[in-house]
């Protein structure tokens, strides 16, 4: 090997071992030397004639999300792979081992406007106009970025990985961003992918789309409230008596705006002869009159032991039931705004009603009409933002 290395301490042997002394030698040495640099082939320099072989070895480190520290996980996953591109740079194989970091959007961003609120901040304080907001945000979102990915780079040299540093990315960086929207505008064009719809979850405190990783849900006690959906062709035979319609058990009575059919178990003999037929939506419309009419329909999600064995079809607001109204090509009905309030798709008495508000007033209109048979308390499990 040409210019040998000097290795610190080699006059004396300290009576324990103390790999921070040597870990900060040979670390920047190793790096100011070019050893984890493609190219590099253990000859002790680079050789670029050898580099043009067909012998290579390339591994990339999966990217370390930005907004944290390397664990025991990291180190231990990262030994492995530092093991194999030695052993492959050993043997005289061309290596590259990529390192970089991961943007971790929604983490990142939760971790900076936990940031701003330590300093009774919002993301929405930060400019006079929503777009000005947004970009001093995603500026303060890079300034973090900066010193937490600085964090982690630090360890991985601590950890001695002999990564090619130059070849570093960050899967926001611009030559990224770039690629991976020519990716999707190939695939789109070619036909391999399309942009659907799908149900997400939306909060309006934050008046934000959150991931399902994002939702805590803890059990509550809570209520099931029974509700008289009348039949609209008059009283039909359920267990074998007249009843004047179907009774639904729901957690949620103010959803009932947006229902687009009633549910059963395709197998519930109770209510097989039903299917088909239709019910009078409660509180559809300003007049009895003009309550909407909505199908008995029939799927195996019902649960014939939970409540009646009857459920309501709201696709627009509860992820199973987007589900069964995809299956069933069911309607969708949005009824409440951003701001989870009652929009104009429901009776006027209604609209701009705080979702709870709107809640206490659909009960109290059940009850004057006759149409609340029972109120159990039950225990559910409520979905909440962990944000």
């Amino acid at each position: 090997m040409t210019d040998a290395l000097q290795q610190p301490g080699l006059n004396s042997l300290s009576k324990s071992f103390e790999p921070a002394a040597l870990e900060a030698h040979w670390g920047p040495e190793w790096e100011t030397r070019g050893y984890g640099v493609a190219g590099f082939r253990g000859t002790g320099a680079p050789d670029a004639a050898a580099a043009e072989r067909s012998d290579n070895f390339c591994i990339q480190l999966p990217p370390p999300n930005v907004t944290g520290t390397l664990h025991m996980g990291h180190a231990f996953n990262q030994t492995i792979m530092d093991s194999l591109t030695r052993y492959h740079r050993m043997r005289g194989f061309n290596t590259a081992w990529i390192p970089g970091t991961d943007h971790a959007g929604i983490a990142t961003q939760i971790v900076v406007e936990r940031q701003l609120q330590a300093q009774g901040i919002s993301r929405h304080d930060m400019g006079p106009t929503p777009a000005e907001a947004r970009k001093n945000f995603v500026s303060k979102v890079w300034e973090w970025k900066e010193k937490s990915g600085n964090t982690i780079t630090t360890q991985m040299r601590r950890m001695g990985d002999t990564v090619d540093w130059s070849r570093e990315y960050f899967t926001m960086d611009p030559k990224l961003s770039k690629t991976v929207t020519e990716t999707f505008v190939r695939l789109y064009e070619q036909g391999l992918i399309y942009r659907g719809k799908r149900l997400v979850n939306w909060d309006p405190v934050l008046m934000s789309a959150v991931s399902d990783l994002e939702v805590e849900s803890a059990e509550e006690d809570g209520s099931l409230w029974h509700i008289l959906y009348p039949f609209a062709d008059g009283p039909q035979l359920v267990n074998g008596e007249l009843a004047p319609g179907l009774v639904v058990a729901t957690t949620r009575p103010e959803t009932l705006l947006g229902d687009v059919a009633a549910m059963v178990h395709p197998e519930d003999e109770r209510y097989a002869h039903l299917i088909g037929k239709h019910v009078t939506l409660p509180l559809s419309a300003d007049t009895p009159a003009a309550w909407r009419s909505i199908p008995i329909i029939a799927d195996d999600y019902v649960d014939k032991a939970f409540g009646t064995g009857v459920v309501k079809v709201t696709p627009a607001h509860d992820q199973n039931d987007y589900a069964v109204g995809q299956r069933h090509k069911l309607p969708m009905i949005c009824v409440l705004t951003l701001d989870a309030k009652i929009d104009s798709n429901a009776p006027s008495l209604y609209v701009g009603l705080d979702r709870f508000e709107a809640r206490k007033q659909i009960v109290k209109d059940l009850q004057a009409l006759d149409l609340l048979v029972e109120i159990k308390k039950h225990k559910l499990m409520v979905p909440r933002c962990a944000r």
